[in-house]
């Protein structure tokens, strides 16, 4: 009850001072401000990134694992050559694993194929990603219509000259006139189209996933790509389950793929988790060194505050004198010049917020699939930077009048 009082006895003293000395308080917060607006910025910043980079991926699918030859990230540990040299995963070798693999709610092959363009009458759609598949693709790509239907089962093993459209391909091309049943030439193939996918965005506002044509695989190797390499997208279905079932697939993949025991595995096997942990590493530098330049600003900013709070505690060492004289503890004292330190920084918080608020509604106009937005969390972060700066910054100030004698203290003028 004692140390409540005393705290707010020093909280009403602090903003009687801060209060008579308005102008000389705000000035000193310049350099907490700059460095509380460049915390709040980068964190905000980070946030957004990592959300933005989250969404990129979904499409990917956290129970879902890719085969392909290589890892999508290779590792200095790793040899090029071996890697180099691995053989290609065939369509035989996909079938092998639909029959045999257990643990899966879906297996598809697939093939990519980038084309100049995609025609219909006189309209085009360019730099189109044909993606050869299964019909189990629907499952495994995390895929949804919005008309139509995707290809059956039969459609895919026959080969047939049918596909999927994704929503820019199907807008650029149909404006104004249903796609299905319509024909469109992709190379020097002819198409029929058979559903038109949702929409779905794009990885980081670069890549769009919605200008795809998805047809048959054996389409694929007959008309664009006689001998590709195909991934196995193999979705589990019960996240739980997929470290199991990647143990399984990979002693499958051994076996089909006759890889001696002892020997390394001629194959990769890919998931969201390496993205996400790549993706970690590089974050981290780069708020490691946002955050060391914030550092340097709010050590200078300190140094003001540490400064300013020694001029104050010079110009009330008569009021520090006749305080102890009357019976205040040094704990009192103490903790009226840190709150009056924290104060004046939290001051600086508050300004530095509303000036980071106005940066942030800037950058929503110019990046708005990044959905930047001040968290309350980067609120809070930024407040108690802004204390424990404060603090840090006033302790030895305070420490100074705590310490003073009171008869010293009267004696100054």
């Amino acid at each position: 009850m004692k140390l409540l009082s005393e705290i707010t006895e020093g909280t009403r003293i602090s903003a009687e001072a801060i209060r008579a000395n308005l102008m000389r308080s705000v000035l000193t917060t310049l350099g907490i401000v700059i460095g509380i607006v460049t915390v709040t910025l980068m964190a905000t910043a980070m946030e957004a990134l990592n959300g933005a980079f989250r969404d990129a991926i979904s499409f990917i699918g956290t129970d879902v694992l890719y085969v392909d030859q290589r890892e999508w990230f290779i590792d200095s540990n790793t040899k090029w050559e071996s890697v180099a040299k691995r053989s290609k995963i065939t369509l035989p070798q996909v079938r092998a694993v639909e029959r045999e693999l257990s643990m899966a709610a879906g297996i598809s092959p697939s093939v990519m194929h980038g084309i100049e363009s995609v025609r219909y009458k006189n309209r085009s759609s360019g730099m189109v990603m044909l993606i050869g598949t299964n019909e189990q693709f629907l499952t495994t790509g995390g895929v949804t219509l919005t008309a139509g239907r995707f290809l059956t089962k039969a459609e895919a093993a026959a080969n047939r000259d049918l596909c999927v459209v994704g929503w820019d391909v199907a807008e650029k091309l149909f404006t104004g006139e249903s796609p299905l049943g319509q024909k469109i030439r992709a190379g020097g193939e002819s198409l029929e189209v058979i559903g038109v996918l949702e929409k779905r965005g794009s990885v980081l506002g670069q890549m769009s996933l919605d200008n795809q044509v998805i047809i048959p695989i054996g389409k694929m190797f007959r008309g664009f790509r006689w001998d590709p390499s195909c991934t196995i997208q193999v979705k589990v279905g019960d996240p739980t389950r997929v470290e199991a079932a990647k143990e399984e697939l990979r002693g499958l993949l051994r076996k089909i793929r006759k890889v001696p025991p002892g020997q390394d595995d001629d194959f990769a096997i890919n998931q969201q988790e390496q993205l996400l942990a790549q993706f970690g590493k590089v974050s981290r530098v780069i708020a490691t060194s946002g955050f060391f330049i914030t550092g340097l600003s709010l050590f200078v900013g300190g140094i003001g505050i540490m400064n300013i709070m020694f001029v104050s505690v010079a110009e009330r060492t008569h009021e520090i004198g006749i305080r102890k004289a009357i019976g205040a503890k040094r704990r009192t004292i103490l903790l009226q010049f840190l709150i009056e330190a924290a104060s004046i920084c939290l001051l600086g918080g508050v300004i530095a917020l509303s000036l980071a608020a106005g940066f942030v509604q800037i950058a929503r106009q110019f990046l708005p699939a990044m959905r930047i937005a001040l968290s309350p969390s980067v609120i809070l972060l930024a407040l108690t930077v802004a204390i424990v700066t404060g603090l840090i910054s006033g302790f030895l100030p305070a420490w100074r009048a705590a310490r003073m004698s009171p008869v010293d203290a009267l004696r100054n003028e």
